[in-house]
C-alpha cells in the first residue's frame, strides 16, 4: 500500500474531529516552573537512569535518557538535553498530569551565553505557537539538579517540549508512521510553506519536511501529523532551533551542502510549488510582528543583549518581506 493510500485510510478514522483541543495542563500555562531534578544528569549512557522531579511537595518517580545529536556530543554539551519518562502516572492535580514522556531542553554548559541560548529557543517555539496551534507546546522551568545523594549540581533554566501525540491530539490530528523519506505532494502547501518561511525567519537550516534519520521516519527536526480535515495531507512541525542563526549557538553550522558560510545567513529552502501559500504566509507574518517581538521581549531571564541581537536578527527579516514584491525578490528567488 503506498503511503498516500495509507494516508487516505487513516483520514477515515478522525475526520470530522475538532480542530483544537485543549493542551494538557503543563503547555496551558506560560508560568515558569520551580522544579527539582534529581538524578546522574552528565554520566554517558544510553541505559534509561532512576531519578525523580520533585515540585512542590510532590514526588514523580521517572527514568532519564540523553537525546539529541550534536548537543549529546560531551564535547559540544556536558549537559546534554534529556528524554524524561514517568514511571508512574502523576496525579490529576498535577501540573504533569497525563504526561507520561517528555523532552526537556538543558542548559548545555555553565556559561551565562549557554544559558541565554535556551532561553532564545524557548521563544522560538513559543513564536510559532503564535502562528498556528499545530506547534509544539514548550513549558519553561527553573531547574534545581541534584545528584543521587542529594549534592546540588546546578539551577538554570530549561524547558518541556510537548509530546507529539498530544500536540496532534488537541488539534484532531494523529502522528501516521512514515518511511524514511516522503514525496512532498503529501505536505499541505500551506503548512508546509508556514513551516519554511519560519525557518528562514530564525535562520534555520538544520532542518528537513520530507527525510529523517535512517530506520526512525520522517522528519529531521519536524513531524508530520494529519491528516488534515477534508483531505489526506499532513502538516510538518518544527522542532529544535539551536541551530538557528536567531538562537546562534557557538556549535551551530550550516550545512555542507548550503552555499552559505555561518547560520546568521539567511537561505530560504521552502519548495517553489508552495511559492503562492508563502506570500500569504509572508503577510501573516508581518501582520503579526508585534506579537512574535513581544514574546521574544517578554520572555523571562532574557537579558537585554541578547535581546536584542536576537530581534535585530528578525528585524532584517522582517525587512525582507515588507511588501509581496520584497518576498518575491529577496526570499522566494531561492525556492526548491
Amino acid at each position: 500500500m503506498t503511503i498516500l493510500r495509507c494516508l487516505a485510510a487513516l483520514s477515515l478514522g478522525v475526520g470530522g474531529a475538532a480542530w483544537a483541543k485543549d493542551a494538557k495542563p503543563l503547555f496551558q500555562s506560560s508560568d515558569v516552573l520551580r522544579i527539582t531534578f534529581k538524578g546522574q544528569v552528565g554520566s554517558a549512557s544510553d541505559t534509561p537512569r532512576a531519578g525523580s522531579i520533585i515540585i512542590g511537595d510532590e514526588t514523580l518517580p521517572m527514568t532519564f535518557t540523553e537525546r539529541g545529536i550534536t548537543r549529546r556530543k560531551k564535547d559540544i554539551c556536558p549537559f546534554p538535553p534529556l528524554r524524561v519518562s514517568f514511571t508512574q502516572p502523576p496525579a490529576a492535580t498535577s501540573q504533569f498530569a497525563k504526561q507520561k514522556r517528555l523532552k526537556l531542553v538543558t542548559h548545555c554548559r555553565s556559561g551565562t551565553d549557554f544559558q541565554q541560548f535556551v532561553l532564545l529557543e524557548y521563544a522560538a517555539y513559543k513564536m510559532f505557537s503564535r502562528l498556528t496551534p499545530v506547534s509544539f507546546g514548550a513549558r519553561l522551568a527553573m531547574i534545581d539538579y541534584v545528584a543521587d545523594n542529594g549534592k546540588p549540581i546546578a539551577s538554570r533554566y530549561g524547558f518541556f517540549i510537548e509530546d507529539t501525540d498530544h500536540m496532534a491530539s488537541r488539534n484532531g490530528l494523529k502522528e501516521p508512521k512514515t518511511p524514511d523519506r516522503v514525496p512532498s505532494s503529501i505536505l499541505s502547501p500551506a503548512y508546509a510553506a508556514r513551516y519554511g518561511m519560519y525557518q528562514h525567519m530564525l535562520g534555520n537550516h538544520d532542518w528537513s519536511m520530507r527525510a529523517g534519520p535512517a530506520g526512525e521516519g520522517c522528519c529531521h527536526n519536524g513531524k508530520l501529523v494529519g491528516p488534515l480535515p477534508g483531505s489526506t495531507l499532513l502538516a510538518p512541525v518544527p522542532y529544535d532551533f539551536d541551530f538557528s542563526g536567531m538562537v546562534g549557538t557557538p556549535y551551530a553550522t550550516p550545512p555542507d551542502q548550503l552555499p552559505i558560510n555561518n547560520v546568521r545567513e539567511r537561505l530560504y529552502r521552502g519548495y517553489c510549488a508552495h511559492n503562492s501559500q508563502a506570500l500569504q504566509v509572508a503577510a501573516e507574518m508581518r501582520a503579526a510582528k508585534g506579537e512574535l517581538l513581544g514574546i521574544l521581549a517578554a520572555t523571562p531571564g532574557l537579558n537585554e543583549r541578547a535581546r536584542d541581537r536576537a530581534t535585530a536578527y528578525l528585524e532584517k527579516f522582517f525587512a525582507d518581506i515588507a511588501t509581496d514584491q520584497l518576498v518575491t525578490s529577496k526570499v522566494l528567488k531561492n525556492c526548491l
